[in-house]
């Protein structure tokens, strides 16, 4: 039976071996398309669909008895042509966006726009990019088509999502507590009701998820209800809100790893700060690196004054 399950396991990988090569020989891989190329296009498909949508901006001003605060999206059109068009009410931000991000080969860097519209402003604050937010969601193509979405509010802790989706989220204020209904449904008090367009810089580029129906450099639209959030998030309980620990400022919490040459030597891999218990991996918990008050506030000791805080100072 030993000799057999050889012999098969050879046969499998020549056969493995041949497709390989007749693959090799017979596809042509297409690289990604350049990063500046890609944004210019992009943007220019959402401004033509905010100059040619409108929202049902009507009846988030003067709700009828029984709206379900949903936006519902249309084109500028016959009955429809005196609606203000969807760029008259967005708002923007710039977010700079590394060839890095998605192993490009070129060096990079090119500013890509995020539009994003409060239809209903919630009455409480708003989360940062580090933070967990109890939210529901809906996610569309410019076509209209829904690729994903969950009507029931669920926690979804920011920095594991899309980088444009956690930055648009953070422009939006929650509500500020849960109320039961009698039919067993759950509503927040004040949440709030947000609109967002991606352009794919800020989402999946050219690797979007397999079967979801979205395609190479597709720009994502995302309408949220914003319910409530956990303040200075610490996702690994080190000490440290999950948003301090966005060191370059740049609103991705993924790519700051302090002790990353250290992790991929000794094999643990890629492990940014934000999810790190040991920032400088020296073997003392960053917890126990820096000193915390009894009023919450975080000072970060330099035992060897080299600049360096000792909690990311692996020989401090």
């Amino acid at each position: 039976m030993k000799e057999k399950g050889v012999l098969l396991f050879i046969a499998v990988l020549t056969i493995l071996f041949s497709c390989s090569n007749d693959d090799e020989s017979g596809v042509q891989v297409v690289p990604p398309r350049p990063l500046a190329e890609v944004e210019a296009e992009n943007d220019a498909e959402i401004l033509e669909y905010l100059q040619t949508h409108y929202y049902n901006y009507e009846e988030f001003a003067s709700p009828p008895a029984d709206f379900n605060f949903k936006i519902v999206l249309d084109t500028i059109a016959g009955d429809a042509q005196d609606k203000i068009p969807l760029i008259d009410q967005v708002s923007t931000m710039t977010i700079p966006v590394s060839s890095e991000t998605f192993n490009l080969d070129e060096d990079v860097t090119v500013d890509h726009t995020l539009y994003y519209l409060a239809a209903r402003e919630g009455i409480g604050e708003s989360p940062t990019v580090g933070d967990s937010t109890l939210l529901a969601y809906e996610g569309q193509l410019l076509s209209g088509e829904v690729f994903d979405g969950n009507v029931t509010y669920t926690w979804q802790y920011l920095p594991f999502f899309l980088r444009g989706y956690a930055a648009g989220v953070s422009n939006f204020n929650v509500g500020t507590e849960v109320v039961s209904n009698p039919d067993g449904t759950v509503e927040i008090t004040g949440s709030g009701v947000g609109l967002m367009f991606l352009p794919s810089g800020l989402a999946y580029y050219d690797n979007p998820p397999l079967g979801s129906g979205i395609l190479n450099y597709d720009n994502l639209v995302f309408q949220v209800n914003t319910g409530l959030f956990i303040e200075a998030t610490d996702y690994d309980n080190d000490g440290i809100p999950s948003i301090m620990e966005d060191l370059n400022n740049d609103g991705n919490l993924s790519n700051d790893n302090t002790d990353e040459a250290s992790e991929l030597s000794s094999g643990f891999g890629f492990v940014p700060n934000h999810l790190d218990i040991d920032d400088d991996q020296d073997g003392t918990l960053t917890r126990d690196e820096i000193s915390i008050d009894n009023e919450g506030n975080i000072t970060f000791p330099d035992s060897d004054g080299d600049g360096t805080p000792d909690y990311l100072d692996a020989d401090s």
